[in-house]
Formats: C-alpha cells, structure tokens, sequence
C-alpha cells in the first residue's frame, strides 16, 4: 500500500492516472517499461523492473512528468526538455513552429534563442519591407502553444532567449510588462561577461544586428541593467542566463555553444537535444544514530544514485523522439539530469535553519557526492554499453575517463508537481509556507500543511492551539514568541535574506553538470536595490542564472500563504 498525502492524490488523479489505473499500477507501468532496455544489454529485466518499481513508489525518486505520463504508450515520448533553433529566415521560423507543436503535443517544453532573427525594422531581402522583429514571432509562437494540447495533460511552456547585444533588447525585457500577453513564455535575457563588466564600470555597451554582425548604436549598459532590473521587481521577468558562465561547462565544445535553456532554465541544451530528468526524494534517506539522532545515509544515496542514473539512461534508449533531428542530437551526447527535492525539509529533520553556512555547506557536500556518483555510474555504464556518440571530442578524455555513457549527469530541477507526489518540497526552493493554498492544473486550489514543520514543532513541545491557528491562518511562525532557533529553521521564503537564496543557488551549482531551478523570493516591499544585489551576486558567485520574484507583484500566483483554520486544526 503506497501511503501519499490527499494532495498527491488529487494531482495524480488529474493528470497522471489513467483509467482504472491506481499509483501502484502507474508506478508498476513505469517500472516495467523502463526496464525493458535493459534486455537490449543482457541485463535482468524483470530485477531491474522490480527495483526501479520500489524506488518510485517509496517516492525516493521520481523522473519528469512525460515518462510517468507516457511510459508504456505507443511511442511513448519520456523526455520533459528540449531546445530548438530558429533560424534568419521565414520558412526557418516557421519549420521550428511546426517542430514545436510536434513537441508540446509529446508532452515536452521548448526553448529558444530568438537572437539570431534581425531586428525590428531591419530589411527583408526577399521582399524589400521591414522585418517585424523577434518579439513578434515570439506572439505566433505563444499563440500556437495555447492551442496544442500538450501530451494531452497539460500545456505546453516555452522558454525564450534574447541576447542582451541585440537591438531590440528594450522591447524583450518590457514585452511582458502586460501581463494578458506571452503567458506561455518565460523570458530571459542571454547575459554575458562583457555585459556584466560594462555594467559595473558604467560603459557604453553595443547592441549587434544579428544578421551582419555590425553595431547598430551605443547605448549606457547600465539603461539595459536598470530596465531589466525594473521589470524583474514589477512582474518576476525576465530572468536572466549567463551566457558565457554556461559555456565555459559546455562537456562538448566541438558540438557547438548553448544559446537557450528549457522552459524552466535550469538544462541547458544544444539545438535539437533533449533531455531527461529525475529527482531524490532526500527526506526519504535519512538514518537515526541509538540516540535518535537523524542525519543523511550515505549508503542508501550512493545506491539511489546509481539506480536513478540507470534508469534514466534506460530512457534514452527506448524513448521515442518527436523529431529525427531530436534523436539524433539527443543520443550524440545522452544527457541526463539528476536533481534533488525535499532540501528544505531536511533541513529541518536535522534541525538546521536553510539560512546558515551549514545549511550552504550541506547543499555543496550533497551535490558534490550526487554528481560524484553519478558520473562514476555513468563510466561504468559507458565501459559496458558503450560511450556517448561525442565522447572523443567532449571534455573527458582530457579530464583522463575512458568511458562516459552520458555527458552531462546532474541538473536541479523545479519538481513542480513530481515532488508533490513525493510528499516533499520542491527542488532546492525553501518552504514557500508552512501551511499553503496551491492553484493547480486546471484553476482547482488545494491545500496542504507540511507535516515535518508540525512533527518539528511538536517534538519540541511548542504545538499549541495558538500556533497551530498561527500556521493556518499565515502559514508561518514568525510573529510567535518562539525560541529564536525554531523560527530560524521553520523560516518560510519570504523571510529568508536574498543573499542566502543565491548562496543556496549557487552552492548547489557548483557541484551540478547542467543548471538549477530556484527563485529568489522577495517580500512585497522589496526594492529595485534589492533586485539588482541579486543579479550582481548570481553572476559573480558562478551561477548560470537566476530569477527573482517579489510577493505580489502579479496579479495570480501559483501559491499563497495559509489554508484556513478549519484545514489546520484537522492535523492538531
């Protein structure tokens, strides 16, 4: 019997079930399926099925939502990221719409580099008019996505890139200043080194017209910094993507250079690859010393590691891709993306607030064994299997491996709704709140209060009606006359300093082969001041990227604080 929360349930009923199907089935569907490629190698299929089968119903690991979702159809499409080129020209433009439609409807999100199309008002050779600029495919292509269904679960997301040189940057970093347009789209702005350093010592900085690469005009780099700036504290958009941070941990130069993540930013991605994800549920490896003490079982990660890292390698064998240029792209380099869920809970299991060096520190350590690991699985499997097509090529043969099955093993994944399954928090994210009303799928609120805050407080003897209604009601602790340790470590996002989202962000980035999802959440009352200490902070502690997302600064959110008393005192 798998035990899940009510919101599990609701989540999987709407979207992952299928008919007559209950979790134990899905999981089994899943199991099976993946493990049916290891016949292809001689391998023990039906052990390997049962050992997949018992890490994802123990929700110690899950893969992205399109394998739990498609595994075992015809053709089934198991991956969640791909990047698509699009290129100078009409009929470029509109082939990658098609490719796009083809993907969402797989049940995959798209990314793109809309920097190569010439600017606004640039002329169009073959007519002799005026080019309409980016941002204007940028609408077809948003409008296209709202009516393909994707995968028919959800739809699909995209994410767009526009580098910070071309001359039609103010009109990309403002074209979600509405906020009724582009609602399929996350931005974000390719930033790089020379932008940066402009910015800092308050040069001119040229905007570049794609299509010869001349400059167009000059322009104060601090105007571009200031406006991004703005419309990040206005509305959370756009991000920002660390070109050239990013390419310098491209394992395949010889391939070509990154220009775009996924939707979610955190894979980034050559034209036409693809990749697959899974995440570790950490609140589920935890060990208790005779005197009760919790800390991490190294022994039961390394063996998730492995297991997580063969199944998703499985995938790509028998994954089937929408395009022939995604798989071939994609099993060139077989990039698979391990993450971690449940960070902030276990913190608080071992008693640690997320705000501390410690808790930095621990984030490192467990990144570094993550990647460690799954690297050292990947040789393994690349002296069995074979390597990676562009192994030859790639960064390992100088690093001294002989073998690689996959060229990147890690990223950070936002387990949006795969860590709702799992019973943990998302990702790397802190506690949104300790009690919290989530819009999900379609427009339906659940609530949910998180177990491990309520058991933290109540081993501490602290669970009184009045804190208990306190949850309910703001989802935090903040304003109750706690021991200042305990408001420490149950400190929900909002209340943690941005500087230590970013040393959280890029801590576990300095262990992580691909990028990692995580917002850095400000309060209401943060400042455009606030917003730019980030940006500066991201870039010069090594980050790929970063977002920020100030409380309230649009009009629906995906999450709020508190439930209610009602839904509260039920768990008293």
């Amino acid at each position: 019997m798998i035990l899940l929360s009510p919101e599990a349930e609701t989540v999987l009923r709407a979207r992952y079930l299928r008919e007559d199907e209950t979790p134990e089935l899905l999981f089994r569907r899943v199991a099976d399926y993946i493990a049916g490629a290891e016949a292809g190698y001689g391998q023990n299929a039906a052990q390997a099925a049962q050992a997949y089968y018992e890490l994802l119903a123990s929700g110690t690991f899950l893969p992205n939502s399109p394998a739990l979702i498609n595994a075992g159809k015809p053709k089934a499409q198991l991956a969640a990221c791909f990047v698509l080129p699009i290129e100078d020209s009409l009929a470029g433009i509109f082939d990658t719409l098609k490719h796009t439609a083809l993907i969402h409807q797989s049940g995959g999100g798209t990314g793109f580099s809309f920097s190569r199309l010439r600017p606004e008002g640039a002329r169009v050779g073959a007519t002799g008019g005026a080019a309409s600029g980016p941002v204007s495919f940028m609408h077809i292509y948003d409008l296209a996505t709202q009516v393909v269904k994707q995968g028919a679960a959800r739809r699909g997301a995209n994410m767009a890139v526009l580098r910070v040189d071309h001359p039609d940057i103010f009109t990309f970093i403002t074209a979600k200043r509405r906020h009724d347009v582009l609602n399929n789209f996350n931005l974000s702005v390719g930033i790089t080194d020379a932008f940066m350093e402009a910015v800092k010592q308050q040069a001119d900085f040229e905007l570049i017209n794609p299509q010869n690469h001349t400059p167009v005009r000059t322009v104060p780099a601090r105007e571009i910094f200031d406006l991004l700036v703005q419309m990040a504290w206005e509305n959370g958009e756009p991000g920002l993507f660390f070109l050239d941070i990013v390419n310098k941990a491209n394992p395949t130069p010889a391939l070509g250079l990154f220009e775009s993540p996924n939707p979610c930013s955190e894979q980034p991605l050559l034209p036409y690859e693809s990749c697959v994800l899974g995440s570790i549920n950490l609140t589920r490896l935890l060990t208790a010393n005779k005197g009760q003490r919790v800390s991490l079982d190294k022994h039961k990660l390394t063996r998730t590691v492995r297991l997580a890292v063969r199944f998703l390698n499985n995938v790509i064998d028998i994954n089937s891709y929408p395009l022939p240029e995604v798989t071939e792209a994609t099993r060139k380099t077989r990039k698979i993306g391990l993450g971690i869920m449940g960070l902030a809970e276990l913190f608080i299991l071992l008693d640690l607030p997320y705000a501390s060096q410690e808790a930095v520190q621990l984030t490192k350590d467990i990144m570094q064994a993550v990647t460690t690991e799954a690297r050292a699985m990947s040789a393994e499997l690349g002296r069995e299997r074979g390597s990676f097509p562009a192994f030859a090529d790639s960064i390992y043969p100088r690093q001294g491996y002989e073998h690689m099955r996959n060229a990147t093993v890690t990223t950070i994944a936002p387990t949006g709704t795969i860590s709702i399954i799992a019973g943990c928090s998302s990702g790397i994210e802190p506690l949104f709140a300790l009690a919290l009303t989530r819009r999900v799928l379609d427009g339906r609120l659940i609530t949910s209060v998180n177990p491990v805050a309520v058991n933290y407080l109540r081993q501490q003897g602290l669970l009184t009606q009045a804190v208990n209604e306190q949850i309910a009601l703001a989802g935090s602790v903040a304003g109750l006359a706690l021991p200042d340790r305990v408001k420490r470590v149950l400190a929900t996002a909002h209340e943690i300093e941005p500087a230590w989202h970013v040393a959280q962000l890029a801590a576990a980035q300095a262990y992580t082969d691909n990028g990692v999802s995580k917002t850095v959440n400000l309060p209401k009352d943060a400042t455009c001041e606030d917003v730019a200490r980030v940006f500066f902070a991201a870039y010069d502690q090594g980050c790929k990227g970063v977002t920020v997302y100030r409380d309230a600064s649009r009009d629906e959110q995906v999450l709020s604080h508190g439930v209610g008393c009602e839904e509260c005192r039920q768990i008293f």
